[in-house]
């Protein structure tokens, strides 16, 4: 086990987990939907993902030394050597797509391969040139539940999908911007331009409250495009959008970061889960024609 936890931290479990899950949910939206062909397509989208961290860590091993919150990664601290991590992240790129094409189709693993394009290539190169890297480096979010949906047979720019994929969207930026409350000073340190170099830390929160109001708004709107269809499904939504509100509703003070900040990281993520859940549980309730 020793020997595995380097590379399991190269592989940032929890991330790979939650793209994966997110597959699931466009998978399971899909009306009429082959229950059993969604395992393939999580394991193949938590393959990618896994790869994707991988190469990621190789690709900013250097910047990783720098910060104090990353020094203790396998590559700054030399658990594992460069050459490994990236043999390791493409004999993962290589099994994902491999599996994503023999379970979910030429478009979902054109898909997969597109994420890695952007997430590799366009977002870690803006990350060292622009503040709001996050932006377009959100796009990344929008990717796994189009891999699930059109690997169930969803068409790809079907507007039911379309308005889950925005859901994603939004959450990931100020997902990354509530980091920057507690971290902002580490990227500063290591070179990167750092969004607390824009604004100043209460700025970033009320943006950060922004974006999430307008996450859980467009989680209400879900309806509008079909992509909820069942009333119980609904009234379970209502609530939770609410409490989200309510909860990050101190990012708005004088003092949004410190120990509240890294609160508020979870209950962001645990809102986000809940959303999948019940869209995973869509079709099970409705019974419409």
């Amino acid at each position: 086990m020793t020997l595995l936890k380097p590379y399991l931290t190269l592989c940032r479990l929890t991330v790979s987990l939650f793209a994966a899950a997110s597959a699931a949910t466009g998978f399971l939206l899909v009306p009429h939907h082959r229950i059993t062909g969604v395992f393939g397509v999580v394991f193949a989208v938590f393959l990618l993902s896994c790869g994707a961290s991988a190469l990621n860590q190789y690709q900013e091993r250097d910047l990783d030394a720098r910060m104090e919150r990353t020094r203790t990664r396998p590559l700054p601290s030399g658990s594992i050597v460069a050459s490994q991590a990236m043999i390791f992240s493409l004999a993962l790129f290589l099994a994902g797509l491999t599996f994503l094409a023999g379970a979910g189709g030429a478009k979902a693993a054109l898909l997969g391969f597109f994420a890695l394009i952007w997430y590799n290539g366009l977002y870690t190169h803006l990350k060292k040139t622009t503040a709001f890297a996050a932006v377009p480096g959100a796009i990344v979010g929008m990717i796994p539940p189009a891999i699930g949906w059109v690997s169930a047979g969803g068409a790809l720019f079907d507007q039911r999908i379309a308005a889950v994929c925005f859901i994603f969207f939004m959450w990931q930026i100020p997902h990354f911007w509530l980091l920057l409350l507690n971290h902002g000073e580490e990227y500063e340190h290591a070179g990167l331009p750092s969004l607390t170099r824009v604004m100043s830390k209460p700025q970033i929160g009320r943006v950060s409250f922004a974006w999430i109001v307008a996450a859980a708004i467009a989680g209400l709107s879900l309806p509008l495009y079909g992509s909820i269809r069942s009333p119980e499904i609904y009234i379970l939504l209502i609530p939770s959008a609410s409490w989200l509100i309510w909860s990050v509703r101190t990012l708005t003070g004088k003092r949004p970061d410190g120990p509240s900040a890294s609160v508020l990281f979870r209950k962001i993520n645990i809102y986000l889960l809940f959303v999948m859940s019940l869209l995973s549980l869509e079709n099970i309730f409705f019974t419409g024609p």
